[in-house]
């Protein structure tokens, strides 16, 4: 038991964190709330779908063991504990993999896998020393890792499928598309991508940028990535 939670399980802080493992089939074993009637309020104003859930598993406790619980308390006063999935496949086509080589803030790689999930790519995979459950990573993505494969690689040359990369000095991403099984990789917040990913891409692109701006934060550009491939996939179907 490593901080009060066995270890193979993980902290779902808050409210949403639940809401999202609950949807996308989490293996939940408790949900611990403050207020019960606070907590069916926010399942009936945000998540309507799943008030019958939080009636059933719903267990109130005091403060103090919320926090002995959960490691910390939360404004929502909602939590839970759920099972870590097994390791997942590479992805799930036909969606881009998105690739993070040695991500450092753990704050933007829980986003990132947040934008991931809402904008429908297969997984996320990282390489580095960072682990991708970490707690402050599933803070930041909300519990939606339950919602694509997310797993750590053991180096590049695990990486299966055409790498199309992220670099200021590639040629424009808007003159290329981007195809459904592709594997998008983006370099740290600091250093950029390696040269071992840089050796291993299939094409290095650029998004768009004003002069005298020197970069997107990770999140923003793994967003516009991924915007503009489910933008021309969707142009290339058949007008009904």
């Amino acid at each position: 038991m490593v901080g009060g939670v066995v270890v193979g399980q993980v902290v779902l802080e808050g409210f949403h964190a639940v809401k999202h493992a609950l949807r996308f089939g989490a293996r939940v074993r408790s949900v611990v709330v403050l207020d019960r009637d606070g907590a069916l309020g926010l399942a009936r104003s945000h998540a309507p779908d799943l008030v019958g859930e939080f009636e059933r598993r719903a267990e109130v406790v005091g403060a103090d063991e919320f926090v002995r619980r959960v490691g910390r308390t939360h404004p929502t006063g909602v939590a839970g504990i759920a099972e870590r999935p097994a390791e997942p496949v590479d992805h799930v086509p036909p969606a881009p993999l998105v690739l993070l080589d040695n991500p450092r803030n753990l704050g933007n790689l829980g986003a990132v896998i947040r934008v991931a999930a809402g904008l429908g790519a297969g997984g996320v995979a990282s390489l580095g020393d960072v682990d991708p459950w970490h707690p402050n990573v599933l803070r930041g993505s909300a519990g939606l890792h339950f919602a694509l494969p997310v797993r750590r690689l053991g180096g590049v040359d695990e990486v299966v499928g055409r790498v199309v990369a992220f670099d200021a000095g590639g040629v424009d991403l808007r003159d290329r598309r981007i195809p459904d099984d592709a594997v998008l990789a983006f370099g740290s917040e600091r250093h950029g991508l390696s040269d071992a990913v840089r050796a291993r891409a299939d094409l290095v692109v650029s998004l768009p940028m004003r002069p005298r701006v020197s970069s997107y934060n990770l999140t923003t550009s793994v967003a516009m990535a991924l915007y503009h491939w489910d933008l021309f996939r969707r142009a290339s179907r058949p007008v009904q």
